[in-house]
């Protein structure tokens, strides 16, 4: 096929779409965010954006790289793995104003290909009982695209849609292909994605083929895709060793910044239910130990969606659940997770309610509202959260959210809908 008849088939498909009202809204509305975005971030708020710390991120990897973890040469810490700095040279390179311009045309063009992959996904899970055409499809996909998180990404310049391309596009090779090749470079797309952002570490447990029927007292355990899918996922993250040894003090300030930082003994707005504690304990002058928190939380938390996702009595489609227990714990189990990072999570909150049966109550009482609120009023939570720091610096309202999420998958994965 070739160039004239791909433009066709694309320019094709763009009119079929087209015909859909909430699809020209979802495109209209969309970009309004992207001019939006570049409006607000370089005329007022060129001093508070997260693209200014990539940007810095840059120059320090090309200048002195062991200064790279150095809280002091960014507004905000710098928390990922070394190797993610190489991604940023390019903005750099342009300057800022011209890095961020072209930094969020990549994003946009990301949020096409996810619009693609997650169309494909859906198709491809989708329940049976589900309407045959694409008109629910495509209308779950364009309020993915008026989602406000979007615009909040796109003001910061943030790197959420790279994660969340990474994850479609593994999920989709898992889903689609049932053999080791297949696997390992599903894997290792999610090991890239750890690279760019640390806390998806939490992924690799529910890489692990394994299910426990207690009605029939069996246990199944797949060593041999186990062991590919976790080689997978292990090698980029081991390239960065490469720089941890060329360079040794870049491996204690990794670690200083994203466990024993002060920064995450500051008063913010995440609402995950460390920081939530944490901000408490600060707030009313409670001795605590931020680390201690942290861990507990990923033992009760992340110990308690590994075992009901092994407990599930479905083992069809199971990965997906997989995904969704792994971005639950990470959003409500570290210190920082913040309404960007909602991108990541709310695509594979559409491809469950799709695989779910069309009019399932797991879907009605417990996904659907969560997403609802998560993509247009959970900023709003945000706001308030400033205005009511002095006197109550909690924003719990998206944790109740989560945790509603949570119980919902839950009780799919132990019972059923």
């Amino acid at each position: 096929m070739n160039l004239k008849e791909d433009l066709f088939r694309i320019k094709r498909r763009l009119r079929e779409l087209w015909q859909y009202k909430i699809f020209r809204y979802a495109l209209i509305v969309h970009g309004f965010y992207f001019i939006l975005s570049i409006i607000l971030t370089l005329i007022f708020l060129r001093d508070k954006n997260d693209f200014l710390v990539y940007y810095k991120v840059g120059k320090v990897f090309i200048n002195d790289i062991n200064d790279l973890y150095n809280p002091a040469n960014y507004k905000w810490p710098f928390r990922y793995l070394p190797l993610s700095a190489i991604l940023f040279v390019p903005f750099y390179l342009l300057g800022f104003d011209l890095g961020f311009i072209f930094f969020n045309i990549i994003n946009l063009f990301l949020n096409i290909l996810i619009c693609i992959i997650l169309y494909k996904l859906i198709l491809l899970i989708r329940d049976e009982n589900h309407e045959k055409d694409e008109k629910r499809v495509i209308l779950y996909i364009s309020l993915y695209l008026m989602s406000l998180p979007n615009l909040f990404n796109y003001i910061l310049g943030q790197i959420n849609l790279y994660i969340a391309l990474m994850i479609l596009i593994s999920l989709f090779i898992f889903l689609k292909h049932n053999n080791i090749k297949w696997d390992l470079i599903a894997s290792i797309i999610l090991g890239i994605s750890i690279i760019v952002k640390p806390i998806m570490v939490f992924m690799i447990p529910f890489l692990i083929v394994l299910s426990l029927d207690l009605k029939r007292k069996k246990i199944v355990f797949n060593f041999s895709t186990t062991i590919v899918r976790l080689i997978g996922v292990i090698i980029p993250i081991l390239l960065n060793s490469i720089i941890f040894l060329l360079y040794p003090k870049l491996w204690e300030a990794f670690l200083t910044i994203n466990l024993t930082g002060s920064e995450a003994k500051l008063l913010n707005h995440s609402f995950s239910i460390t920081k939530l504690i944490n901000n408490f304990c600060v707030f009313y002058s409670i001795p605590c130990n931020h680390i201690l928190i942290l861990l507990i939380m990923i033992i009760v938390i992340g110990g308690l969606g590994f075992l009901i996702y092994i407990l599930r009595i479905k083992n069809q489609f199971s990965i997906i659940y997989g995904y969704l227990f792994s971005i639950l714990i990470m959003l409500l189990v570290y210190f920082d997770s913040w309404d960007h990072h909602l991108l990541i999570l709310t695509p594979i909150l559409i491809i469950i309610i799709f695989n779910l049966p069309r009019h399932s109550e797991i879907t009605k009482k417990f996904i659907k509202p969560s997403f609802f609120f998560l993509i247009f009023f959970d900023l709003a939570f945000m706001g308030i959260w400033f205005f009511t720091q002095d006197w109550f610096p909690i924003n719990f309202v998206p944790t109740l959210f989560l945790i509603l999420i949570f119980y919902g998958i839950s009780k799919q994965c132990l019972k059923g809908d």
